[in-house]
């Protein structure tokens, strides 16, 4: 695919949005940038609401792809999940479908399997192909974004790259993210492969850098052409020396969601 040139970046005021507004210009992008409160220093950002259904059809109009950010990144009370996540998501498919975008990436999570036990050590990664098992209302809501996306595929010829996105950050924060640990440099290389691979159908791709300790399998984003560089690993020992390594005992760091699984983070507006 032709590389495109104007992107609508959803959740631009977000923390992965933040880092994402940062650097993929450097990959050639023109960003639209959309959030539901004004973003500090750009005045031209898109001030909406994913319910606001003509300002999300006006903000897609001309672009040549999406990045959908935008939406609850921790747990919540459903009826929220269902207004920001689930039919915040199905807005945006419609208004792209309607403006004629071709291709959306969609920030999936891994907490779309965060009930999947975590690899043994010695064990292989889990593949993208392994049953979904959420471990919240959040990891629910981003499991139905993956099936909107398969069927305005198959139903309208959308195209999505799904990521299920680890943990990005600048650098990781405890001994669990060393496997789930995404660079932003990492994200935005992947996020570059996703918008520009031939033929995706829709695919679904772990996000996560090639860390030493990594839980996800890279197999079907390696496929997109997306070559991550960056590696956990000279964080490990600072962190293990902290905060001890994971205990496979321990619900919460048993099982791909971690604390999720247990005592999820709270979305706190």
């Amino acid at each position: 695919m032709p590389a495109p040139r104007t992107v609508l970046l959803t959740g631009a005021a977000g923390g992965l949005g933040t880092l994402m507004r940062g650097l993929l210009p450097d990959h050639g992008y023109e960003l639209r940038l959309l959030d539901m409160r004004p973003i500090e220093g750009e005045p031209d950002a898109i001030v909406a609401d994913l319910a606001d259904r003509d300002a999300l059809r006006e903000a897609v109009r001309g672009v040549d792809a999406i990045i959908h950010l935008a939406g609850i990144s921790l747990e919540a009370p459903f009826e929220k999940i269902l207004r920001a996540n689930i039919e915040g998501t199905y807005h945006l498919y419609e208004a792209a479908r309607e403006e004629g975008v071709r291709r959306i990436v969609f920030a999936s999570s891994n907490h779309v399997v965060g009930h999947t036990p975590r690899p043994a050590p010695g064990e292989p990664p889990v593949p993208v192909e392994t049953p979904r098992r959420p471990d919240t209302f959040y990891g629910l809501s981003k499991s139905f974004g993956e099936d909107l996306a398969q069927l305005y595929w198959d139903k309208h010829g959308l195209e999505t790259v799904s990521v299920r996105i680890g943990s990005c950050f600048p650098e990781p924060t405890s001994v669990r993210m060393l496997s789930m640990w995404m660079s932003p440099a990492d994200g935005a290389r992947l996020f570059h492969a996703a918008l520009t691979a031939e033929d995706v159908g829709h695919t679904v791709v772990h996000g996560a850098s090639a860390n030493t300790r990594l839980w996800l399998d890279l197999t079907s984003a390696r496929a997109l052409g997306y070559e991550p560089r960056d590696d956990s690993e000279r964080y490990a020992e600072k962190l293990i020396a902290e905060q001890g390594e994971l205990d496979p005992d321990n619900r919460a760091q048993a099982y791909i969601g971690g604390a999720f699984v247990t005592d999820p983070p709270i979305w706190p507006y």
